[in-house]
């Protein structure tokens, strides 16, 4: 044993002496509060720790607990503080003596019921911090910080401490201390009454049986009143979702808490939990002796509830001042939606909505109780093969906090949350589901139509409360699930059918449908023009060309820049471009559009970290409010929408007037507006909500160039009104015949001379998209090749 316990008693003395810290002050307001609260809780009763409408940390019941700031420790003495984190026990229990001289100097006599302060280790354990998955066999006896989501909690259990026993025959008292596995003192040598170490005893597993009889074989009677207890509660800390390796199941880990640290955790929690990593013996674990494999638990120490945007978002000054002028831009939410999902073609309208939900409305907490909540749920019905589930895979990984899915894999229960059994005491607990895991995030749910029917019931509650209550076996509990819920269903006979009306096509009750603010119809469109910018588009992703990430590149995202090494001056810093190109950005870039001069990144999409860092800084940063203008207008706009309801939309109900508030709360946000004003909020939110209810695309979410307008086909632009789709196809072939059989030729009469700059090219045709058309078809032939605004014969 390097030192004993006087000598580290007398190191940590000193640590606490340090007048910078104010460890004295620090030790005698937690014995002060600790104090408090057992005279305003009936003396130290075991309760819930209310005082004064605020939780105090429990407080009143078990021990006084002091935070040491492991940093402090560090500055000071960073042997020592290296020595406590590989050998926590020993340090731990010398760490607290020292604090019980400082508490005797501070606050006499405060342990005169067996009172003993405890230690809470705070601040960071190492680089960073460990998860479930990362714990192994080096970790063991070490002091870790581990974070994840607790699933499972198990109800407070008494354990004895000391019991004392009575005998008639010899009217005397005996008493026996008990210690098992999860002891924090097993293994360590034992302590006289005077506080020094006994080298030769070490403190070794009792019985857990209650003697019957004395040494003389007398019986003796348990004296339950004079026995101690300490409180006991087992965590089951899972992984939490977003960081667990794809395709792998979560690992988790036990957590045993003792005396206050219990009652602390409720399932679905983030929390980062400080403790002692340690393996229990096979006589503790149950397991039979011949085994080379132990249970392992964490001793927990202290107890640290994580806010629920646990994003770990690194955002620089740079990135505000790009965030803030991103913000100004009129078309901004155009640029979010194109940069959801750029490998997605068309669906111009529903990424724009997804990016809504991302930012979701304003949750409010009225005065008498009444919770309006601010999240946006969305449900995608199609056909087949039209990009639903790609689109929720997009939004998973731009969400900060997102749980996935699927309608036949998933049950109520796994849901919501459910009611077990543990396996080792036999008692009940209560287990998190998927959209109490998702609190504050966002649930995927694909085949949203194969769940069964008393699964959907389950998930009205969570929905539009946002809470999830459960009453059986006993248990009466009411978990928070307020996360936005975005589904992707197919119709009920495979391919939407026209003819009949939505509801049926659905196959959902209108109580679930009314609970998803919008609802898109997916249609899989027979238009020859649409289905060759689809055939482009995908054959431009399978491309690869890996010159600093070119178009068609085989990731939505490319991570390089486009200038050459030999340009870039390193004496400066090197700043990131919040820009890049998009895959189609070979059709797109040298489209010939009047903005292009004015704005260079017309058709760029932002990066992706980007795109994480402005959402996440507009949902949590901005909180707008309505304004008269907005309230005259959503008003007016929802009774007529109430006037125009008939059997072949959908029903317009009091939550699609909430919808549209939060709509347009949501695009306030975007542009960093803390007021909602009736333009363009309002316009666009019901533009938005007028396109999924009567499929209509007006010029407020549509102002994107004609390029972009011309891929809504395939998103169901036009999928109920068949006249003016009919009409629009006539008028294209109208247009588009004359030019894509003259142009070809004349393009390469002008081109087979060698370069040829694109502005010089059929000059006398005004209409300079069929132009960039037909040279992008000639490109895709292999005849040509397009550089920097020049064209080469191949």
């Amino acid at each position: 044993m390097a030192d004993s316990l006087a000598e580290l008693r007398a190191s940590y003395n000193d640590f606490l002496a340090v007048g910078r810290f104010n460890y004295a002050d620090r030790i005698a307001t937690a014995i002060d509060d600790y104090m408090e609260m057992s005279r305003n809780n009936g003396g130290g009763k075991q309760n819930s720790g209310l005082h004064n409408g605020f939780r105090s940390e429990n407080v009143g019941w078990g021990f006084p607990r002091v935070k040491i700031n492991l940093t402090e420790l560090r500055s000071t003495s960073r042997i020592l503080e290296q020595r406590l984190r590989s050998d926590p026990l020993r340090h731990l229990r010398a760490l607290e003596a020292a604090c019980h001289d400082v508490a005797l100097v501070e606050r006499a006599g405060y342990d005169k019921n067996g009172l003993k302060i405890k230690v809470a280790i705070a601040g960071p354990i190492g680089a960073e911090s460990y998860s479930p998955r990362s714990l192994a066999s080096s970790s063991l006896r070490q002091l870790v910080c581990v974070e994840g989501v607790a699933t499972k909690v198990s109800a407070i259990k008494p354990k004895v401490v000391k019991s004392v026993h009575y005998c008639p025959e010899t009217k005397k008292h005996e008493s026996r201390e008990y210690v098992d596995a999860t002891d924090s003192q097993l293994g360590l040598p034992a302590i006289d009454s005077s506080g020094r170490e006994i080298p030769d005893r070490i403190i070794n597993i009792t019985s857990s049986v209650y003697p019957t009889k004395d040494k003389d074989k007398k019986p003796l009677e348990t004296e339950f009143g004079l026995s101690t207890y300490k409180d006991h509660q087992t965590v089951v800390l899972q992984e939490m979702p977003e960081r667990a390796p794809m395709g792998q199941l979560p690992r988790s880990v036990e957590l045993i808490l003792d005396d206050d640290l219990v009652d602390k955790i409720k399932p679905g929690d983030r929390v980062q939990i400080v403790g002692v990593y340690r393996a229990l013996s096979t006589a503790a674990s149950g397991q039979a002796s011949t085994s080379g494999v132990f249970k392992t638990v964490i001793l927990v120490n202290n107890v640290q509830i994580l806010g629920r945007d646990i994003s770990h978002l690194k955002i620089s000054p740079q990135d505000i001042r790009a965030i803030k002028s991103l913000g100004k831009r009129k078309d901004i939410l155009t640029i979010l939606g194109r940069s959801l999902a750029p490998s997605i073609h068309g669906h111009s309208v529903i990424k724009k909505a997804l990016a809504l939900q991302l930012l979701s409305g304003c949750e409010k907490n009225l005065a008498n109780g009444t919770h309006l909540r601010g999240d946006i749920n969305i449900l995608m019905v199609g056909d087949p093969s039209t990009a639903k589930s790609q689109l929720l895979r997009s939004t998973m990984v731009i969400a900060p906090l997102a749980v996935s899915t699927t309608g036949k894999g998933s049950s109520g229960v796994g849901l919501t949350a459910a009611v077990t059994s543990d396996p080792d005491t036999k008692e009940r607990r209560l287990e998190a589901g998927a959209m109490v895991l998702a609190d504050r995030g966002i649930v995927c749910v694909d085949e949203f139509d194969k769940m069964s029917e008393a699964d959907r019931v389950a998930i009205h509650e969570a929905m539009e409360q946002q809470t999830v209550t459960i009453a059986k076996a006993g248990i009466h509990a009411s978990l928070n699930a307020r996360c936005s819920v975005l589904a992707a269903a197919n119709p009920v006979y495979g391919q939407y059918d026209r003819k009949r009306r939505i509801q049926e096509n659905i196959g959902l009750p209108d109580s679930l449908l009314s609970r998803f603010d919008l609802l898109f119809v997916v249609l899989d469109q027979l238009d020859p023009d649409a289905d060759r910018r689809i055939a482009a588009h995908v054959i431009q992703g399978h491309r690869y060309r890996p010159a600093h990430g070119r178009p068609g590149h085989d990731r939505d995202y490319d991570e390089s820049d486009e200038s050459d090494d030999d340009d870039i001056d390193f004496s400066q810093p090197k700043t990131q471009s919040i820009w890049q190109r998009s895959r189609n950005s070979v059709t797109n870039e040298y489209s010939f559009h009047t903005s292009t001069k004015e704005d260079p990144h017309s058709d760029d999409v932002l990066q992706h970290d980007f795109l994480r860092k402005y959402l996440h800084y507009s949902k949590t940063r901005i909180k707008p409010v309505l304004t008269d203008d907005a309230r005259e207008c959503i008003a007016n706009r929802y009774a007529e929408m109430r006037s125009r309801q008939d059997e072949r939309t959908l029903p317009v109900t009091a939550r699609s007037l909430e919808t549209i508030i939060r709509l347009a709360s949501a695009h306030a946000k975007a542009r960093h507006s803390f007021v909602v004003e009736a333009e363009p909020d309002c316009s666009v939110a019901m533009d938005i909500l007028g396109f999924a209810l009567y499929h209509e695309n007006n010029d407020n979410i549509a102002n994107v160039t004609d390029d972009e307008d011309a891929t809504n086909s395939d998103s169901g632009d036009s999928d109920i009104e068949g006249n003016s789709k009919k009409q629009r196809l006539e008028s294209d072939e109208i247009h588009a015949h004359q030019p894509s059989v003259l142009l070809p030729n004349q393009l390469w009469q002008e081109i087979s001379g060698g370069e040829t700059s694109i502005g010089n090219l059929c000059t006398h045709v005004t209409d300079r998209v069929s132009v960039m058309n037909a040279l992008q078809r000639m490109a895709d032939d292999g005849r040509i090749w397009i550089e920097d605004s020049n064209v080469y014969s191949l």
